[in-house]
């Protein structure tokens, strides 16, 4: 028998002919709906309602990278000599010329995995959505997939964990998504066919430069340790690849949101995948499309075609259409000894991005075990004891005429820098104000207690807000009355002497400011 090549390996995976007798680029079959893989097609996409009013999800970013409990990006960092990963996986494990990501897979053994339960939790703390996540870099599927062997239903825990996560989030009634992040594997994962360069190990390959582990560790010209996030030099044939097993993935899941972490990928490739969930999901309701893909790339949500997601950060003033930021309370996956988000510092990010007309997407990672941590469930508390009496100023909510007001505003000067700027946050306080509106009803998000009245300038009279005579003021969670006035500098209120629960984010409900 001759020698079976890299791209032969993964061709067979795919389900294809060996690379060098496939005829690029290979045809897609159009979808048979309304929208058509095409840019000017999708632009007549419209975002659902559901989305618009849902405002906050919570993500299960959990994969085989969580069984080793050692943080984000495990499966690329621990083939590069010097990194904090590598040195860890050699101690632990030894080295990975002779055990590998590969062999870390069977310790993710999801032994107290209760889908059920967390998705009450969840749902308890505000969540009107679900994430879980698909395949990630690793090139591993959650689910149980007929275009790669490497899932959770075959291996690990044996378990087909989005189709658990999907049952879970059904029964409770919230929309399902699944993330995407497998296009860049074909880069990201390429180190794993390199060698150290230094040391008594200097020169032997690692686990997936054998033959016998293409399958997984995917093909690549080069190894690629300064990883750039573009399509350049990624090959056809992986790109049909990626196409298979992200429609296979939509359609066993029918999920209501697919997450794609980057642009969307892959042109055509892309657009077809698109048109065909938002088809599909049109038609199991009546016609219209309630499915929601998001892009990292502005150009792919100004108009139509995907819901602009931002990472790690947030616009830097209300941007004209829906929007998510995803973020996490720790690293994405999970780490033990991780300094988590404090429930106050997540409270402060949701106000903040609804005020701007987008919703927070939050990842709690989970252990190896599938079971929430201590310090997670008590941020998990925090968030929803503050949902429990504030959270009708968050649903089905629209911005006002301004996001809000802050002594010294540090936005990002365009939302082109906008991704990773939460780093750049600090705790909000009283002088701090967000608004949000509901019909007639204006709602003021003071961000921390005042000591003795709350005064939030944006409400006087006579401004260019042309605010209306406000005829009342309520405080979430507080029974009693306030006493308030509202002249030309500030509307002003009198606080009660104890908080109305928590410590943090005090919603006061205002009739008549939208009345001019």
């Amino acid at each position: 028998m001759g020698i079976i090549t890299r791209r032969h390996a993964l061709g067979l995976l795919a389900g294809a002919l060996p690379a060098a007798q496939i005829e690029l680029p290979p045809g897609i079959e159009p979808d048979n709906g309304s929208f058509k893989g095409t840019r000017e097609s999708l632009r007549e996409y419209e975002i659902p309602e559901w989305f618009r009013d849902a405002k906050f999800g919570i993500w299960a970013h959990w994969g085989p990278q969580s069984a080793v409990e050692a943080g984000d990006w495990y499966a690329r960092n621990m083939y590069m000599q010097g990194s904090p990963q590598y040195d860890y996986h050699c101690q632990t494990y030894g080295h990975p010329s002779k055990f590998g990501f590969k062999d870390t897979i069977p310790r993710w053994k999801a032994e107290r995995f209760e889908p059920a339960e967390l998705m009450r939790l969840y749902k308890k703390a505000g969540a009107k959505y679900f994430m879980s996540m698909g395949v990630h870099h690793d090139n591993f599927d959650l689910w149980s997939s007929k275009h790669n062997r490497w899932n959770a239903a075959a291996m690990g825990p044996k378990k087909d964990i989005v189709g658990m996560w999907r049952k879970a989030a059904m029964d409770e009634g919230l929309k399902f998504g699944v993330s995407e992040h497998l296009w860049i594997t074909y880069k990201w994962f390429s180190t794993s066919h390199g060698h150290d360069k230094t040391g008594p190990q200097a020169g032997i390959p690692y686990d997936g430069a054998d033959p016998k582990n293409f399958d997984f560790y995917v093909d690549s010209d080069e190894v690629h340790t300064k990883l750039d996030w573009n399509e350049s030099g990624i090959p056809e044939w992986w790109k049909r690849h990626w196409y298979l097993r992200i429609k296979d993935l939509v359609d066993n899941y029918q999920p209501d949101l697919l997450y794609t972490d980057g642009a969307l990928p892959f042109e055509e490739y892309g657009l077809n995948l698109i048109a065909h969930l938002y088809n599909a999901n049109a038609r199991r309701n009546g016609g219209k499309t309630q499915a929601v893909y998001t892009s990292k790339r502005e150009q792919d949500s100004e108009k139509g075609i995907a819901v602009l997601d931002v990472e790690r950060g947030l616009v830097n003033t209300i941007w004209p259409r829906p929007w998510q930021t995803d973020t996490c309370i720790g690293n994405w996956h999970y780490k033990r000894g991780q300094q988590y988000k404090s429930a106050k510092t997540v409270i402060d990010l949701l106000v903040d991005i609804v005020s701007r007309n987008g919703n927070l997407m939050l990842n709690f990672p989970l252990p190896a075990s599938g079971e929430l941590d201590v310090q997670e469930m008590n941020v998990l508390s925090g968030i929803t004891q503050w949902m429990g009496v504030n959270s009708e100023a968050i649903y089905a909510t629209r911005p006002w005429k301004i996001f809000g007001e802050s002594p010294a505003t540090a936005a990002p000067a365009a939302t082109q820098s906008a991704s990773f700027n939460e780093r750049n946050r600090k705790d909000l306080t009283a002088d701090d104000v967000r608004f949000t509106t509901k019909g007639g009803t204006l709602y003021a998000f003071v961000m921390g207690w005042p000591e003795y009245q709350a005064v939030i300038r944006p409400l006087a009279l006579n401004t260019e807000l042309r605010v209306g005579k406000i005829q009342n003021v309520e405080l979430l969670g507080f029974d009693g009355k306030l006493q308030f006035t509202q002249d030309d500098a500030a509307l002003k209120v009198l606080v009660p002497a104890q908080k109305p629960g928590g410590d943090y984010a005090f919603v006061f409900k205002v009739t008549g400011a939208l009345s001019a």
